[in-house]
């Protein structure tokens, strides 16, 4: 039931998006009543005096009057202003201070050097251009910009989690219900942050799930970090290895799970490929084209059994296990394939898929001492977008396996998730 409502709270946000009228404007449709004919001519009886046709007050509109309201009156005062100060007349003489003067006027152009600027300023600009064209050029007949630097996304992640625990005692699974979250995204340009709580939040006072999120994307690379804290509730099954069958319990918060990560890729074919048309929405893939990619992951994890939230027998049993809380943090080389198909000028699909290999450091408990094992990860990614305009939506999903393996001791732990996703460019 929270899953559905919380798209359909979604669903409820799109007509924000599709309205096309401002602030104090008309929304009369009959044109023929609003729009006024140039041929009629007033009668003598009717013609208005100069000052009180173009009075600031008022608002004619199909031979009504209005007064307009204070925000109104306020609104055209500024853009007067800013009108009469920007083309006013200045000193255009070429020395360094024009483009000072330049940009209280509102024209300053980037690509001329001969406005004058400082050092510092002119040394920063050559940076950024440099930095634009190593880092993020593309192959127009691939890849083109929206034209707009800013984003403003809303998410509704919809997930699942699952952990398994085994040693020489026996083994321990827990798994999770659906767990949804909603929240906003803010991007600038290659930049984006955001933040999402759990729907739960709206049924009880004590939150289940938090999510923070920031990346960074641009042709050759993409890097990406979370912070994720999840105490939902699980379904418990513990099996001591003299026993043939699982001990399940109720869906119980004994399972609290706390991870953070940070990753990068880098793409061989930056200049066809884009990935921020799948993920950030900041281009347009014009033809469908694909790269291989490479990177690395730093992933923590920590998983801390809560007692109090299990029976009398599973708390026996978890103490025959000698298991109460596992920490770890994996250190992964990884390489994979990605790919966008343009499905039609508006719609794209991306299939993303890499695999990666490293070290697992376990963190030492009362039982068991700090030890450094292997570690393999597995990861996907499908992306569905839709383009009108400046709108977008979008429906993704993503897959994530960690394992490692150490004697008889093995851990597992596997994520997914489906996302809806509703923005604005601006």
């Amino acid at each position: 039931m929270r899953l559905c409502l919380s798209v359909f709270i979604l669903l409820l946000t799109l007509p924000l998006f599709a309205t096309t009228h401002g602030y104090g404007e008309s929304d009369n449709s009959n044109g023929a009543d609003t729009v006024a004919s140039v041929d009629t001519v007033a009668s003598a009886d009717t013609v208005a005096s100069a000052d009180t046709v173009a009075s600031v007050d008022t608002v004619a509109s199909a031979g009504t009057t209005r007064h307009r309201n204070r925000i109104e009156r306020w609104r055209d005062d500024i853009r007067e202003r800013i009108h009469n100060k920007i083309n006013e007349p200045y000193d255009t003489t070429r020395d360094n201070r024009y483009w000072f003067r330049s940009m209280k006027h509102g024209i300053v152009n980037f690509d001329d050097e001969s406005m004058g600027y400082p050092r510092f300023l002119k040394w920063s600009w050559r940076v950024y251009k440099w930095g634009d064209r190593a880092f993020n050029s593309y192959d127009t007949t691939y890849v083109v910009s929206t034209g707009k630097n800013w984003k403003f996304t809303i998410k509704n992640k919809n997930w699942i989690d699952h952990f398994l625990g085994k040693n020489e005692l026996g083994r321990m699974s827990f798994t999770s219900g659906a767990a949804s979250n909603i929240g906003a995204y803010l991007s600038f340009m290659a930049v984006s942050v955001g933040y999402s709580l759990d729907v739960d939040r709206i049924f009880e006072t004590k939150g289940t799930s938090e999510l923070l999120e920031f990346s960074f994307t641009c042709a050759r690379f993409t890097a990406e970090a979370y912070k994720l804290t999840n105490t939902g509730k699980m379904r418990t099954q513990i099996k001591l290895a003299s026993e043939n069958d699982w001990r399940e319990g109720d869906k119980l918060n004994a399972l609290q799970r706390r991870s953070w990560g940070l990753s990068a890729y880098y793409f061989f074919n930056c200049h066809k490929y884009a990935r921020a048309a799948a993920y950030c929405y900041s281009k347009y893939q014009r033809r469908s084209a694909g790269s291989a990619l490479v990177g690395f992951s730093i992933t923590g994890y920590k998983f801390t059994i809560n007692p109090d939230d299990l029976t009398e027998t599973q708390v026996a049993t978890l103490a025959t296990l000698q298991f109460n809380q596992v920490r770890y943090t994996d250190y992964c080389f990884s390489g994979g394939y990605a790919h966008n198909i343009v499905l039609h000028p508006r719609w794209l699909l991306n299939l993303t898929g890499a695999a990666g290999v490293g070290v697992k450091h376990i963190f030492s408990e009362e039982t068991t001492p700090s030890s450094n094992k292997f570690a393999a990860t597995l990861r996907g990614r499908l992306a569905l977008t839709y383009n009108h305009k400046k709108y977008f939506a979008g429906l993704q999903a993503y897959g994530n396996i960690g394992l490692f393996l150490a004697g008889e001791r093995r851990f597992s732990y596997t994520i997914a998730d489906i996302t809806t996703v509703f923005g604005i460019r601006f």
